[in-house]
């Protein structure tokens, strides 16, 4: 199970390290990338840039379960999807990109994540925890489809801290 941690809003490491500690309670064997700071995607133009990590390991939760764990991690944090636009700041933004070799597709989940293998902000922070890993319905591991996103993306991406 992989999951993508973003903030743009409030202390973004402070959320991103709680969010962390919270989603170890659920999980096992957790590895997590370093932060990245990266530019916003999609939704308003004007915004702060996001911090961005990536979490795996296993969880005897199902899919739809860890789904609501996540979605009630964003509210707690402070996130309401009514406000706002579509993209826009959000102090938590939390994504399940990847859940065993399942690929999911139901009103409320898709499963990998629809738009990961496109966006640099989730393939290099993902990349640092299961570069090998292949994306189910793809063919392709995290390694060889974020060679093939960096060739078409003008993202930023940029390592924070040592």
């Amino acid at each position: 199970m992989a999951i993508g941690l973003g903030s743009n809003e409030g202390n973004r490491e402070k959320i991103l390290r709680r969010v962390r500690r919270d989603l170890a309670a659920h999980l096992r064997d957790v590895r997590s990338s370093p932060f990245y700071e990266t530019s916003p995607v999609g939704g308003p133009a004007a915004q702060p840039d996001f911090l961005n990590a990536v979490v795996v390991g296993w969880t005897k939760l199902s899919a739809p379960a860890l789904f609501t764990f996540l979605r009630e991690s964003e509210f707690a944090a402070g996130r309401s999807r009514a406000r706002g636009a579509r993209n826009g700041p959000r102090p938590l933004d939390l994504d399940l990109l990847l859940y065993g070799n399942e690929q999911i597709r139901s009103r409320a989940l898709t499963v990998p994540h629809p738009r990961m293998t496109s966006r640099l902000f989730v393939l290099v922070p993902l990349a640092d925890v299961a570069a090998r890993r292949v994306v189910p319905g793809t063919g392709k591991t995290v390694g060889r489809l974020l060679d093939e996103a960096r060739l078409g993306s003008t993202e930023s991406v940029r390592p924070v801290g040592p």
